[in-house]
């Protein structure tokens, strides 16, 4: 799972998926509620997909690692946390 491979269940609690229940970052429910992502960048799909790719060009000081997720990726990530 793409999760577990680039460690984003270390940082995030992630529904639907087992040992996802990191406390350094948010938990990753409710996403498509909410109004911006990690409070800087408006919250759609490709948005999301670039944080997740690139954290540091939109929050230079956020805990958030580059993880090296490639854009595919992410896409499949955003679709995940935007129906869970």
């Amino acid at each position: 799972m793409i999760f577990r491979r680039y460690g984003c269940t270390g940082c995030h609690t992630i529904p639907g998926v087992p040992g996802a229940d990191g406390l350094v970052g948010p938990a990753l429910s409710g996403l498509s509620g909410r109004v911006y992502i990690a409070g800087v960048l408006p919250n759609t799909a490709d948005n999301l997909e670039r944080w997740i790719v690139s954290p540091q060009e939109f929050s230079p000081r956020t805990a958030m690692p580059a993880t090296g997720i490639n854009s595919t990726e992410a896409k499949d990530l955003a679709a995940y946390l935007y129906t869970n």
